[in-house]
């Protein structure tokens, strides 16, 4: 359990997914929701969702200042606990502010880390606020701290909206959402913005509907040099799903027809 002046009562743990100890944050990773619970918008910590490399997901109450029931707390570790993998390769285009921070990042030392950790968190933020205005299935962005993104809570009080890679679909439900991923890869290039890490993994399965998470290495499709590589990627992890499923699929000829058109001005 883990106790807060401002209203922190107990944490559920471990990991709700995987029960797997090694991949929990330390509890003192929560102080990233104390300002939502200064806020008033969250009022306790429930349960451990999620468990990765880059951050740890826990469900949350809403409190008097939140019109839900439910939140979810998205606590990105600390540097020392975080392993990104081929980070430059998402970072490729992106403007780093000041001289020193370029310099730093590009040599990789301890003010570099903290430079990527600012953006990558800053990135998120930034790409959900955008996907969601736009109408993409992301969840809705609610507030961030400095360590921290509340979001929309999918699922219900006993768990999580599944990933999709542990969900079985029905052929009709299969086909409706390849079409819908499809749509949502769209309309991301056309916000220039490719993904970079999709797959059925990063997708959860919640009231009959598709919902991408996980977009801090998303990209800037207009300067990063490795976008087309990143997006066909995103379809060929993603046919590899729907395959299974009996669905024809079309991502290569799709992510040619797509990229043609965002390189002619033609999307968006």
């Amino acid at each position: 359990a883990h106790s807060r002046a401002a209203g922190v009562t107990h944490v559920r743990g471990p990991d709700a997914l995987t029960g797997d100890p090694h991949l929990s944050e330390p509890i003192d990773g929560l102080d990233a929701i104390g300002p939502f619970i200064d806020q008033g918008i969250v009022s306790e910590v429930l349960f451990q969702v999620k468990s990765g490399k880059e951050a740890v997901v826990y469900c949350c109450r809403g409190g008097t200042a939140s019109n839900r029931e439910l939140l979810a707390a998205k606590v990105y570790r600390r540097l020392q606990w975080r392993s990104f993998r081929n980070d430059q390769d998402y970072f490729e285009g992106r403007v780093i502010l000041g001289g020193r921070n370029r310099r730093a990042f590009a040599a990789g030392t301890s003010h570099g880390r903290d430079v990527q950790h600012g953006y990558w968190k800053a990135g998120e933020w930034d790409a959900l606020r955008d996907l969601h205005a736009a109408g993409a299935d992301v969840p809705e962005p609610i507030a961030r701290s400095g360590g921290a993104l509340l979001l929309e809570y999918l699922g219900d009080p006993e768990g999580p909206a599944p990933q999709l890679i542990r969900t079985e679909l029905g052929r009709e439900e299969a086909e409706e959402a390849y079409e819908r991923l499809l749509w949502n890869v769209e309309l991301f290039l056309s916000r220039d913005r490719v993904h970079a890490d999709l797959s059925a993994h990063n997708v959860l399965w919640w009231g009959g509907r598709v919902r991408v998470i996980d977009f801090p290495q998303s990209v800037d499709a207009r300067t990063n040099p490795r976008a087309q590589e990143f997006l066909f990627r995103d379809l060929e992890n993603i046919d590899t799903y729907f395959a299974r499923h009996g669905v024809r699929t079309r991502g290569r000829e799709f992510g040619f027809e797509v990229w043609e058109r965002f390189a002619m001005g033609d999307i968006g």
